[in-house]
């Protein structure tokens, strides 16, 4: 009864909604994230129009369906989330959805001894897979393959477009490679507002603490903030970041702490962790996202790396 009544709502919330099925001459895409729905773009190119449910600033852990959400995804010709409990308020939504259509968690593209354990959620891994260029180069493939599924007289484009943007994606990873190694080997202690960065502390040697677990749903309690001041003053951390998508209280107060015990601690810069940047800038690419991240977090802990960043575009919107 209650899965009749769901798809019931869906059907009356697409019938209350005009839309021109024959109009539609590109494959129609939705994503719940920038990341996911940057990938399907450049993949996809002229033969998609990708729309995302969540945009900057918006934490994915805590996101809920709208009204309109629930008409657009039931109206797309392809779906594609993350997966691995990022969405985790969606998630029942969009399993329920994969009865009647196309819906592809890309983020399971990774392999499974690739991914991290998820600390909050023992039988789940942790879902920040983007914040890798090699894991993310999975998803890649994963979304390529999706888009031949649902518009196979298009796979060559796809394969087409999808080889070109690897090859972008290597080369990042060389540039964060050789811009985090110029950061002294003591001074590697990535500390951010939620645990967003394992896979990027695993590819590049850093140590990462994010003050909230995985997932921002779970609190930090004092005992915890306490426990991380001293761990910063003990080991001299220089530097700590705050997100876009996650509040900076918890950020502020370990820098408060750290000066009550004599040591000073600044904020490094504004990371992008689970959302991208703005649409239409370098930052709102999945792309820039990463330069920015490995730029800024170079930059601030002691090493060298370019104003302009690794494709010489940061800041320049």
């Amino acid at each position: 009864m209650l899965r009749r009544t769901f798809f019931g709502f869906v059907a009356a919330c697409a019938a209350s909604f005009p839309f021109g099925a024959a109009a539609q001459e590109r494959l129609n895409v939705v994503a719940t994230t920038g990341m996911i729905a940057d990938v399907a773009r450049v993949v996809g190119g002229d033969v998609v129009e990708v729309s995302a449910l969540m945009g900057p600033g918006v934490d994915p852990h805590a996101y809920r369906q709208t009204r309109s959400d629930i008409v657009a995804l039931s109206r797309a010709d392809l779906i594609l989330w993350n997966g691995l409990y990022l969405e985790a308020q969606l998630e029942q939504l969009l399993l329920d959805l994969a009865e009647r259509q196309p819906v592809v968690a890309v983020g399971e593209g990774v392999p499974v001894e690739m991914r991290l354990a998820n600390e909050d959620y023992a039988d789940r891994f942790d879902p920040h897979v983007w914040m890798d260029p090699a894991r993310w180069s999975y998803v890649v493939e994963t979304v390529a393959a999706a888009l031949t599924e649902a518009s196979p007289d298009h796979a060559g484009e796809f394969d087409r477009n999808a080889d070109a943007y690897l090859e972008q994606l290597a080369a990042l990873g060389e540039y964060s490679e050789d811009v985090l190694g110029s950061v002294p080997e003591a001074s590697r202690v990535l500390i951010s507002a939620h645990d967003a960065f394992s896979y990027f502390g695993e590819a590049y040697g850093f140590d990462v603490v994010g003050i909230q677990g995985i997932s921002t749903e779970s609190e930090a309690g004092l005992q915890r903030i306490a426990e991380l001041v001293d761990m910063i003053v003990a080991r001299e951390v220089g530097a700590v970041f705050v997100e876009t998508s996650v509040s900076d209280r918890n950020i502020r107060a370990l820098i408060e702490g750290a000066a009550a015990q004599g040591h000073e601690v600044v904020i490094g810069g504004e990371l992008f962790s689970d959302a991208m940047g703005e649409p239409g800038t370098y930052e709102g690419t999945w792309l820039g996202m990463i330069d920015h991240n490995v730029t800024t977090i170079a930059r601030a802990l002691g090493g060298s790396a370019p104003d302009a960043g690794f494709a010489g575009h940061l800041g320049m919107n």
